[in-house]
């Protein structure tokens, strides 16, 4: 297929005359006082204030599951249904990381030194590093989905951008060519995933606030947890105990996350986006009310968990209608869709990223040349194109962005990022 530029590309329909060029801040109308604005109706409406009756009470309940889950593991000895029982405590340690989370975020106790203490704890009883999650997980709050910065978007196993993708080698290939399928098997291995980089971390050389606290509460957490699985269950079912634990704990933990951004528009590393619209439109809100916010810990509301970390989980709801309404008088988009419909995208996408480990070819993007193409017909990123057709657009990455009206793609090559857009009311 010859290559396209500025004088060869096609007027598209409804977009007008396309021109390529490099993203500039002009390119995204600062709208800098929404957030003030918002911010200022949701403090003013009380969403800011702390809910310690909330919290006392699902804490309560954590340790009752808890305490059940060990009486049932007491009285059911050698027999298989202790899988049942590995299960159950599956959920309650993604339960408990929950609360990691909303304390790492200042939403349970006053005191930002206290909630530092009680998250440590709480992380620590999982098996978790809160020195390491918490690193991590603010520089993804600071810049969600946004090219190297973003921690949660860089290659692990699984390539969320297509560079990523494009360059695997070997069984990282092979796998990352499925790997919006593989996705939630893969799950299964996170919980040992997250006490490997917990550990890597902890046992690092470089410096490491708390570092002793948090290894002794992870020590003594797994002496607690697996002594009396090894001491009174067969080795067969013990180390089935085990496997079962983390393969739920991982699942739960990755299904509660992986809706809140992935499939969402990806930020190339230098656009210039104000506080606002970064967030809103990199995140994504799960309908289901009540239930929904006590499967997900609250993260169902990641539109407002973003813009406002610290709010506690029984305000989200209420922020939520004024947020939408605030995003409809700007006219930002606003994304919100049902659980299982999440996974779709999340499925989906995964797997069009990974078609870049299919067929890896040099990508001839420069800042002079670009193929660009307008939404789909559902209104989604565009196909790669009919192969057997010749048709296939030369692009290894892409993102569609639609702002104040326009659409915006933010595409990037792999030998030297170019940023280009095409536009029209």
């Amino acid at each position: 297929m010859p290559r396209m530029t500025s004088s060869t590309l096609p007027a598209l329909d409804g977009l007008g005359p396309l021109r390529p060029t490099r993203a500039k801040a002009s390119d995204f109308p600062p709208i800098a006082k929404a957030y003030t604005r918002v911010s200022e109706v949701v403090r003013e409406s009380g969403l800011l204030r702390r809910a310690p009756v909330f919290y006392a009470f699902t804490g309560a309940m954590i340790l009752l599951a808890l305490g059940g889950a060990v009486t049932g593991f007491v009285l059911l000895g050698d027999s298989w249904f202790q899988l049942l029982i590995a299960a159950a405590t599956g959920l309650i340690f993604t339960q408990i990381a929950f609360l990691a989370h909303e304390a790492a975020h200042r939403q349970i106790l006053k005191l930002g030194p206290a909630n530092d203490r009680l998250a440590r704890i709480l992380a620590g009883s999982i098996g978790m590093s809160y020195s390491w999650w918490d690193s991590k997980h603010s520089r993804h709050h600071s810049n969600p989905n946004r090219v190297g910065k973003d921690p949660d978007i860089e290659v692990d196993t699984i390539s969320f951008i297509e560079e990523d993708a494009a360059q695997a080698t070997g069984l990282r290939r092979l796998l990352t060519r499925k790997q919006g399928w593989l996705f939630f098997p893969l799950l299964t291995l996170e919980g040992l995933n997250l006490h490997f980089h917990s550990l890597r971390h902890l046992l690092s050389r470089e410096p490491v606030k708390g570092r002793w606290t948090e290894l002794s509460i992870i020590a003594a957490r797994f002496v607690l947890c697996y002594a009396p699985v090894f001491l009174f269950l067969p080795l067969g079912m013990a180390f089935a105990f085990i496997g079962v634990q983390l393969a739920v704990f991982g699942v739960y933990m990755g299904a509660s996350f992986a809706p809140n951004h992935k499939g969402m528009p990806v930020i190339a590393h230098d656009a210039k986006l104000d506080f606002f619209t970064k967030q809103v439109r990199t995140s994504r809100n799960i309908r289901g009310g009540w239930w929904a916010t006590i499967l997900m810990g609250g993260l169902n509301y990641q539109v407002e968990h973003h813009l406002f970390p610290s709010m506690a989980r029984p305000h989200l709801a209420k922020a939520r209608e004024i947020v939408r309404e605030h995003c409809r008088t700007l006219d930002v988009p606003y994304t919100e869709t049902s659980l299982f419909r999440s996974y779709a995208i999340v499925i989906d996408y995964l797997n069009r990223v990974g078609l870049a480990a299919r067929d890896p070819f040099e990508c001839p993007i420069t800042a002079q040349d670009c193929l660009l193409y307008p939404p789909d017909a559902a209104g989604g990123i565009p196909s790669r194109g009919d192969p057997s057709s010749g048709d296939r657009p030369r692009l290894v990455a892409r993102a569609r962005v639609e702002y104040l009206g326009k659409v915006v793609y933010v595409v990037r090559g792999v030998r030297g990022r170019g940023d280009f857009r095409a536009s029209g009311e």
